[in-house]
């Protein structure tokens, strides 16, 4: 329960008295039940309006989207990336810095031209994935009977995961090798590889198994950290409307292929057998586990004259001067066979350059050139896609019904529902509001009542008619002060820890999705007791809420937006602009048969 500073100045009148009497008089026999208090429940009156973004500064986020979602509410939702390359500073290839080298010791036989050629290069983006294992028996909660019992039995054979685990067997298959044998009966279970791991990943809406042509370009348009606007003396915003490829700022075609995506494991053997071992062929076994990703081939001939050839040129000194040269690439998918909409780990992507080189091999005996020779090796290098980076990000194909609200709130009406979606339609929300008696009046009238607030609620209700698909509706959303982006006081003050993710953090603040008895969402239930108590006992400002979708509770950081509606940027939830998902909510101004979702402020008291 909380105090107003009206409760704790009178219960601490009351210590005092009892502590001057020398007849101590146990408080809360007599004097606490004197004060008669009473729990009493109001609803307060809220108004709901829609905003909508025309744009959302897309540089900087922890991920990529990429792909496309046809929505039966909010439209279409395209994504696509481009990023910039990292080299580091001054690499070489090969064995040694070839120019510099032979200027330096130009009698070192070793010193041959090395004659580097790429023979491969590969992009890989990994998927987010969940590997949570809360009981700690080896098999992760998703894939999990019962993730609380370490005793329980995934694959229902007649041994529990957790032996099964320590015995470097399958817990998600009865016959983990294969042979016909189920575990508890095979005494030879060799043929099965406890190191290979399951996967469950995420943050993929659709279908999974569609495919869709991959498309990669060299970018053409530098990506400039400082804005040119104000002198550079600010960092440069990139937005989700710029579409790098559509404006023409395409160079090279670095691939173009039509893939699936694979979600297993990529495992990779050795590539020679080591001689020294003749009773074990290495090429049979496990060198590198690489976590699912999109794993794809890219153009030889661009990296061969973009990188390898330039070395010791001015342009590989560093990543500024790199990219000065190759500014970046642009990435796309096309043609999807089924909606498809990914979320990709950026931060752990890079672009490995395969290549071959001359190798000048002295057989051990340095001193004796004549069974020296020339070998061919193979060496790799390694660029990551860090830098600046901007999402494409594409709303089109809105239901009239959504402007028609995006309208109205455009003239200050509040509206009878509310349409979220991430990166693009969002709420304000206005406490206090009433169609006979402004918000001032309502907020005064709370002041000279005698209440003691234990709890403020406000709650958010599904639309009940929507057809709005259940694996892309949001399961967060997230409540800030609208005109500054700041958090609110009962999010700061929550550090409550989930056990199902960051996204399930805060769990007093609230806005977490819940369902009815019948598995249908139903609403969003937000904690407000320190923000409203704030309003009615400190005489802070009633401001105007913001209401998002959020993909990560415990980032409160914030981007740009554009508003077509507001005069100037506003600031915007970054954890905001990180999914296709969103939700369709009952406003302040329902029909008459919806009045009972509309929504609700509740404030719980005490009385006396």
């Amino acid at each position: 329960m909380r105090f107003t500073s009206l409760f704790l100045v009178s219960i601490s009148v009351m210590l005092i008295t009892v502590c001057c009497n020398q007849d101590f008089i146990p408080v809360g026999d007599m004097m606490l039940s004197d004060l008669n208090l009473s729990t009493k429940r109001e609803i307060a009156p809220a108004f709901t309006f829609q905003e909508k973004l025309d744009k959302v500064q897309t540089n900087g986020l922890p991920l990529v989207q990429l792909g496309t979602i046809n929505h039966p509410v909010f439209g279409k939702a395209e994504a696509s990336f481009a990023t910039q390359l990292s080299i580091g500073n001054n690499p070489f290839f090969g064995d040694h810095r070839q120019r510099f080298e032979e200027e330096e010791n130009p009698s070192d036989i070793n010193l041959i031209p090395e004659n580097e050629k790429v023979t491969s290069v590969v992009l890989e983006i990994p998927f987010f994935y969940n590997q949570n294992d809360a009981d700690n028996d080896g098999v992760i909660d998703s894939f999990d009977t019962d993730p609380q019992d370490p005793q329980s039995n995934s694959d229902s054979d007649e041994l529990s995961d957790l032996v099964e685990f320590q015995s470097g067997l399958n817990p998600l298959n009865p016959d983990s090798d294969g042979d016909g044998i189920l575990d508890h009966a095979d005494d030879d279970n060799s043929g099965y590889d406890a190191d290979n791991k399951v996967y469950d990943i995420d943050s993929i809406y659709g279908n999974r198994n569609a495919s869709f042509d991959l498309k990669i370009y060299e970018l053409n348009y530098f990506l400039n950290a400082l804005d040119p606007s104000t002198n550079f003396e600010t960092t440069q915003a990139y937005y989700s409307s710029q579409d790098f490829y559509e404006q023409g700022f395409v160079g090279e075609q670095l691939l173009d292929q039509r893939i699936t995506l694979n979600f297993e494991e990529l495992r990779f053997n050795y590539k020679e057998d080591d001689p020294e071992t003749p009773d074990v062929d290495e090429t049979t076994k496990i060198e590198t586990r690489l976590s699912p990703r999109i794993r794809v081939p890219l153009n030889t001939d661009f990296f061969q004259k973009n990188l390898i050839d330039l070395e010791d040129e001015d342009v590989l000194r560093n990543d500024a001067a790199f990219r000065e040269m190759l500014r970046g690439i642009i990435i796309r998918a096309e043609n999807f066979s089924e909606d498809l909409y990914m979320l990709l780990d950026i931060n752990n992507a890079n672009i490995t350059v395969f290549y071959e080189y001359d190798d000048y091999n002295t057989n051990g005996t340095p001193q004796d050139i004549t069974d020296d020779s020339i070998l061919k090796s193979e060496k790799e290098f390694v660029i990551s896609l860090n830098g600046i980076r901007v999402n494409t990000l594409k709303n089109s194909l809105f239901d009239a019904a959504v402007e028609q609200r995006i309208e109205a709130s455009k003239s200050n009406q509040p509206t009878d529902r509310l349409y979220i979606q991430s990166g693009s339609l969002y709420g304000k929300i206005r406490l206090f509001s009433s169609e006979n008696q402004d918000e001032n009046s309502l907020i005064n009238n709370l002041r000279t009542k005698n209440w003691l607030l234990n709890e403020a609620n406000l709650s958010f209700y599904i639309d009940p008619n929507t057809n709005f698909p259940q694996d892309l509706i949001a399961l967060r959303l997230y409540l800030y002060k609208f005109n500054t982006g700041q958090a609110l006081l009962d999010y700061q003050n929550d550090g409550s820890v989930s056990n199902f993710g960051v996204n399930s953090n805060k769990k007093i603040f609230g806005g977490t999705l819940e369902y009815d008895d019948f598995g249908k969402p139903f609403r969003y239930k937000f904690n407000l007791t320190s923000h409203i108590s704030n309003i009615i006992r400190n005489d802070s400002l009633n401001v105007d809420l913001g209401l998002v979708v959020t993909a990560n509770i415990n980032d409160p950081s914030l981007v740009k937006g554009v508003n077509p509606s507001l005069t100037k940027d506003i600031f915007f939830p970054l954890s905001a602009t990180l999914n296709p998902l969103g939700t369709l909510l009952i406003g302040s101004h329902p029909e008459t048969t919806l009045e009972d979702k509309k929504v609700k402020l509740e404030l719980i008291y005490s009385d006396f």
